[in-house]
């Protein structure tokens, strides 16, 4: 795998969750270009639409508030835009002279923050930390800064959660970003593998996973019975 991708190799950022929910799920998207919107999807395009704001910057007790900031990582091939960065004036932090118009002229360091906006509730995989944690990864390499943690806002329980940015995590991003351009460079769309969340999934219809599974199946059979 290259050290660096070019402008042209990026894919987008969010797919690292669709990749770990279900790679047949994010190859029929991001290899295949099909989509589908299901009530979930809907729900959750219209939380987000508070923070698709890219000229709104606040700033509120020391901390500076920008929504839909564009970011990009070189090195995980990666690009995206985070709902809201959060900038927390600290000693770790950076200078912010060309963040925005708005921000411009700021003194002080300054420490970014990511904030993912999701439709549910707190999930048993680290989907939703993973996209979070490839935000930050992205924020580091462009503005030349640590940072350890950052928080996902759930729609559904209205309650905020701190994440830390810690070694495992971040090697999962790193796997995952690996992956996937592997997958993308092959054209590759892995065969169907069922479960719980095939019943949510909005690419349910394209995806057609129990007839798929019943052609393997039926396969499989026939194939057993000629070496028989």
């Amino acid at each position: 795998m290259p050290s660096e991708y070019t402008p042209d190799e990026l894919l987008p950022l969010s797919g690292i969750q669709h990749f770990l929910f279900c790679r047949r799920q994010w190859a029929l998207i991001h290899v295949e270009q099909q989509w589908k919107e299901n009530a979930l999807t809907v729900e959750g395009r219209l939380l987000h639409k508070r923070t698709d704001d890219p000229f709104f910057t606040e700033t509120r007790n020391g901390v500076i508030t920008a929504r839909a900031v564009p970011v990009a990582s070189y090195r995980l091939g990666l690009s995206g835009v985070c709902d809201v960065v959060e900038f927390s004036e600290s000693p770790e932090g950076v200078r912010l002279p060309t963040l925005r118009d708005a921000v411009r002229g700021q003194e002080g360091l300054f420490l970014p923050a990511p904030v993912e906006y999701k439709r549910g509730k707190p999930k048993r995989e680290p989907v939703d930390e993973a996209q979070l944690c490839a935000q930050a990864m992205c924020l580091e390499e462009m503005l030349a800064v640590s940072i350890p943690a950052g928080y996902l806002f759930y729609g559904e329980t209205r309650h905020r959660v701190r994440v830390e940015l810690g070694e495992a995590l971040r090697g999962l991003v790193v796997k995952m970003s690996r992956e996937m351009h592997v997958y993308f460079q092959r054209g590759y769309t892995p065969r169907v593998k069922t479960s719980k969340a095939c019943r949510s999934c909005s690419l349910a219809d394209i995806c057609l996973p129990v007839l798929q599974e019943n052609v393997i199946a039926a396969s499989k059979y026939i194939r057993q019975n000629i070496e028989e």
